[in-house]
């Protein structure tokens, strides 16, 4: 989401206050058709509020809160939806993953409503995904900030991204450091299961390589990672950062076999691409377990050692690209496991509109302003109060306590 005054897009915090934890969010962007036509959706639709039949809470700029947990709006030509900030830790990625893909569900099945209503066919064509993850300050110092671990990482997720996240006709695996975050960009990955995959990997890679003591490019080396040669960083699309595109390396990685070892290393080695991305793997693995779960990473592992398909596999790209979101296949009994989190249960009691109750007062919910405080108003006075997700958590522990 795009606002003047904050310049806030995505899943990720408000300028003035920032959660004292770190936390995740995913976004999803999607081409609009009707009748098989490309539209834009600011055109077909005007705003998100004539496409979603039920009443949202308005959010800061054009963006608003979907009944399903997340936030949608139109950004240049494309519709997108977008996770709450999620706190990073044991499950994160099973959450975000699993709320992502809710929001995807429920706006393809106001979009069916439409097309009814309007006696047309309607679809959404996977554009991209963005990875968002929070930069702690108190892990900023001289060597260490967003902007210099972006391109670190950058040179260190490409290979394994590619496999996990990327199709024959995607073009770039991308990194941007935006201020108190970074954001991973690649292609969108129509299928919950290897997006799932997807987002444990990037999460442990970032959460493993921001512990590091600097983030100078000899810390590859130190860490066993593999580094292909050549690998030209390009600049970034929109905004600061940096891409790997098939002109920034030695051969294409989104059409070359991935079990062929044609990959040439600085160390004088040559590998396949699934070989890049499994020693890549190593020093991380332990983080990817953590924020995801086992299952997850036994999917990496499999995908890496070619037991497990990735959609570089494929000759073409899956034709569920270009109609996504008319389902979600999820192990459910992880789902049982991974219940949700404390900001999501505070989130869903916000679009729910559940009174807030405090020394005897009543206020109600006007708005989301950013990704972690809601405005509030007083019901007798109007008087407006402001309140983040980790106060609003502590209400419901105690809340809880004293139902006990």
């Amino acid at each position: 989401m795009k606002d003047p005054k904050t310049n806030l897009r995505g899943a990720h915090v408000d300028r003035h206050t920032a959660p004292p934890r770190p936390v995740i969010g995913l976004e999803a962007e999607f081409t609009l058709f009707v009748n098989d036509v490309k539209r834009t959706p600011e055109k077909v639709f005007g705003t998100p509020r004539n496409l979603i039949r039920q009443r949202m809470i308005p959010r800061t700029g054009r963006s608003f809160q979907l009944p399903a947990g997340g936030a949608i709006y139109f950004d240049t030509g494309v519709i997108e939806v977008a996770t709450p900030i999620i706190e990073v830790g044991p499950g994160c990625c099973y959450r975000a993953t699993r709320l992502l893909w809710e929001q995807i569900r429920y706006v393809r099945r106001e979009l069916d409503a439409w097309s009814k209503r309007n006696n047309c066919s309607a679809r959404l064509q996977g554009f991209s995904t963005h990875y968002n993850f929070s930069f702690p300050a108190q892990r900023k110092s001289g060597r260490r900030n967003a902007s210099k671990l972006a391109y670190l990482l950058a040179h260190i997720l490409p290979a394994p991204v590619a496999l996990l996240a990327t199709n024959r006709k995607s073009t770039a695996v991308g990194v941007r450091p935006r201020g108190s975050r970074l954001e991973i960009t690649t292609d969108f990955t129509p299928d919950a299961a290897l997006m799932l995959a997807a987002c444990g990997f990037i999460a442990g890679a970032v959460e493993g390589a921001m512990r590091w003591d600097d983030y100078a490019l000899d810390q590859i080396a130190a860490h066993g990672i593999p580094r292909p040669r050549p690998l030209r960083l390009r600049k970034h699309s929109s905004r600061r950062g940096w891409r790997v595109l098939a002109s920034s390396l030695q051969h294409n990685p989104f059409t070359c076999a991935p079990n062929e070892p044609i990959w040439k290393l600085r160390d004088g080695r040559t590998l396949s691409l699934r070989e890049v991305a499994a020693e890549t793997m190593r020093p991380f693995r332990r983080e990817i377990r953590r924020l995801s779960d086992a299952p997850t990473l036994e999917h990496i592992e499999a995908i890496f050692a070619g037991d497990a398909r990735s959609l570089l596999d494929f000759e073409d790209r899956p034709g569920a690209y270009d109609d996504a979101g008319h389902g979600i296949d999820w192990n459910r009994r992880r789902m049982r496991h991974w219940r949700r989190s404390e900001y999501e249960e505070v989130i869903h009691r916000v679009i729910a509109r559940t009174p807030l109750r405090i020394d005897g007062k009543r206020y109600t919910v006007q708005r989301m302003q950013g990704w972690y405080e809601i405005v509030f108003r007083e019901a007798k006075t109007g008087a407006r109060r402001v309140f983040n997700l980790d106060e609003l958590v502590k209400l419901a522990r105690k809340k809880k306590r004293a139902k006990r």
